[in-house]
């Protein structure tokens, strides 16, 4: 069996972590099922709205998971917005329900930390500079995700294979899990390879049965390929959200993408009007306009499966790798002996 100080740290299985996807896309259902299935399921604890209907909605998913499982789980959330949107009280009120973990992303973890340990609760910090790694670990994290640029969604500037053993150097003896272009055993293979104790991953979980988003949402990242992604300001610009400088996002390539990349500027003179046009083309489900968040690993997923399939098959593709490559790499003897 594959395990590793990941696993230990949180009395699981397997060394796969579901990101917690916002806006209500990772939600009870999937957190459930990764942690049923030996990993350890986030729910986005977070939308872009905020106010008392959010805390209600977190509250209801907390309590939905820990009825559908016993196994540890927890809630991420992106600092800036606890603020920004007016959800501050929200990471205690996760902790009061009985999660097992917190994640923070995209700003300084330091104020939520001290909670969550006197509620008995982990905390993850999700990085994407070695700086900021250093700075989660002198907080008191006791787990670094290093997210590369590879990643789906909001990332940083550096790539996974660079990032991943700096931020292992960096650490010391704070685990640290890979995040960002790893959608098979191949990719959970190599950040183990790299250093990394577990694998964070969130276009393969979009691409699942237990994923809220909507099927036309599933069926773009299926269709995409590796080279049908961009990382882009385009659509922050229109949607005016409070993530820090060096800060993209990275969606599915599109007509609107097309057209905008790069011309950010002249997205906010007409912010308003694109507001209401992409509002539009999410209600009708038209991912020619609306934003389709995905990884570069996009390419590697060619079906939306269950939530428990998707963790044992990237746990079952990488022990076998990491059993079998070795073997057709490594030649021992005395014909391959240099002097």
């Amino acid at each position: 069996m594959l395990r590793t100080r990941f696993c230990d740290l949180f009395g699981i299985e397997h060394p796969i972590i579901s990101a917690p996807m916002g806006d209500r896309w990772a939600g009870a259902e999937l957190a459930a099922a990764v942690s049923e299935a030996g990993g350890l399921g986030l729910i986005g604890g977070q939308d872009s709205e905020g106010g008392p209907a959010q805390a209600a909605w977190l509250r209801e998913q907390v309590r939905d998971v820990r009825a559908r499982t016993d196994r540890p789980f927890g809630v991420g959330f992106i600092v800036p917005f606890l603020t920004a949107y007016d959800q501050a009280a929200l990471p205690q009120l996760a902790l009061e329900e009985g999660a097992s973990a917190l994640a923070f992303s995209f700003g300084d973890p330091t104020p939520y930390i001290a909670a969550a340990h006197a509620a008995g609760a982990k905390v993850l910090v999700q990085i994407q500079t070695v700086a900021q790694a250093r700075h989660a670990v002198a907080a008191g994290a006791d787990v670094i995700a290093a997210q590369g640029i590879d990643g789906g969604g909001h990332i940083g500037e550096i790539g996974t294979l660079s990032l991943v053993p700096a931020v292992v150097d960096a650490a010391g003896d704070v685990p640290v899990v890979a995040a960002g272009g790893i959608a098979d055993g191949r990719g959970l293979a190599a950040a183990l390879l790299l250093g990394a104790e577990g694998a964070w991953l969130g276009t393969r979980f979009v691409a699942s049965e237990e994923w809220a988003g909507g099927d036309w949402y599933k069926e773009a990242v299926v269709r995409a390929g590796t080279d049908d992604t961009v990382r882009t300001l385009a659509y922050d610009v229109v949607w005016d959200v409070p993530f820090p400088s060096g800060i993209a996002n990275r969606v599915l390539c599109n007509a609107f993408t097309n057209k905008w990349h790069g011309r950010d500027a002249e997205v906010a003179t007409q912010r308003t009007a694109f507001e209401a046009q992409l509002t539009e083309a999410r209600i009708a489900e038209n991912p020619d306009v609306a934003a389709v968040l995905a990884g570069s690993a996009v390419g590697l997923i060619d079906a939306v499966e269950s939530a428990g399939a998707i963790v044992w098959r990237v746990v079952a593709e990488a022990e076998h790798l990491l059993r079998e490559r070795p073997s057709q790499l490594l030649h021992v003897g005395d014909d391959h002996q240099h002097s």
